[in-house]
Formats: C-alpha cells, structure tokens, sequence
C-alpha cells in the first residue's frame, strides 16, 4: 500500500530521484524519461477520458492503471534482482498486451479499411485520443532508448507499442466509427 503523508520530500532538490528499488539517480536519466512520460501520457490520457462513455471509457480506466503499472514496472531497474525484492515487484505481463490486441481486433471489425492518412481531429475525444497516441509513440521511443543501454521489460515495450496502434482505432471509433474521420489530402492546401 502506498501512503502520502507529506507530499514534498526536499531529497530531489539537487536534480536526483529514488527508482522504485532506492538508487538515487539524475533526474534526467533515460529511466527516468521513460517513466515520466508514461506519466505525461496517463494525464493526457485523463483529459480523453473525461470525453468518453460506455465501454470506451471504461478500457480508458483499465488502461490508465495499467500506465500506473508500467511506470512501477520502468522505475526498478535490475529485472534479474526481483527475485530477492522484499516486496512484489509489478511488472507488465503478456496478457495486458494481449487484451490490447482483443480490443483493437473488436473495434477494429467495426471500421471501413482507411484508404487515406487521417488527421488527428474529428470529435473533441478523438482529437485528444490522437494527441494521446502520439504521446505514447514518445514513451515507447524513451523505452526503446533505455532498452538498449539498459535492463527493461521486453513486454513493457510491446505494451507501448500495442497501446498507441489502441489509441489510433478508439480515434477512429470515437469519430462515429470512423465515419467523421478527417482525411488527408496530399498536397491539398498548394
């Protein structure tokens, strides 16, 4: 259970943080980065919901705590020392990425294929959906970069990955099942 009592701490004043494990690192860490901006994307996330309802806003909520997950999961660093934690150490599993794809696979069956790119916009939640997509690709790239010079989650990366092809279709979906869609015109404003 996580307690808050005392919301500022002072311990970062000098530009370090505590990772989930207590190494203190800079706050300008590629751990960091990513896990921040799954943050930045929860919020966004957050202000989309606010437009949703029914079934959607619900796979919203699922999927906001799931981000809560994937933060807990980017901030320990070291995978092989879960094992001797003295806690349970969250981490993303297959199955989160899996039911992504079960979603996107049912709201996908309700599209018409795209013929052309789209742009983000339409209803006021696709607009914020799309803006949440992209937010997304910038967590899966800070992911990516820490992979590569650090331990991470391989499924951590696949849920980033999946969740912005997620957001894309539920764009889709929240424009009238893709229906009020705004398509792009190549070269339409020359």
């Amino acid at each position: 259970m996580v307690v808050l009592n005392k919301i500022y701490t002072r311990t970062g004043d000098k530009g370090e943080t505590a990772l989930s494990n207590g190494e203190r690192v800079a706050k300008h860490s590629a751990r960091v980065d990513a896990y921040g901006t799954v943050d930045e994307l929860n919020a966004t996330l957050g202000l989309a919901r606010l437009h949703a309802t029914g079934e959607l806003a619900g796979q919203i909520a699922t999927i906001q705590n799931d981000l809560f997950d994937l933060g807990a999961d980017l901030s320990r660093p070291r995978m092989q020392e879960d094992a001797d934690a003295p806690y349970p150490v969250l981490r993303i599993i297959d199955s989160q990425v899996d039911r992504l794809e079960a979603e996107i696979d049912v709201m996908n069956a309700r599209l018409t294929p795209l013929r052309s790119f789209i742009l983000p916009g339409g209803s006021v939640l696709a607009a914020h959906l799309h803006l949440c997509r992209t937010v997304a690709r910038r967590a899966e790239r800070a992911a990516t970069a820490l992979a590569e010079t650090e331990d991470a989650n391989p499924a951590a990366v696949k849920y980033l990955n999946r969740l912005s092809d997620w957001m894309f279709v539920a764009g889709r979906i929240a424009n009238n099942d893709g229906h009020d869609d705004v398509l792009w015109v190549p070269g339409g404003s020359r």
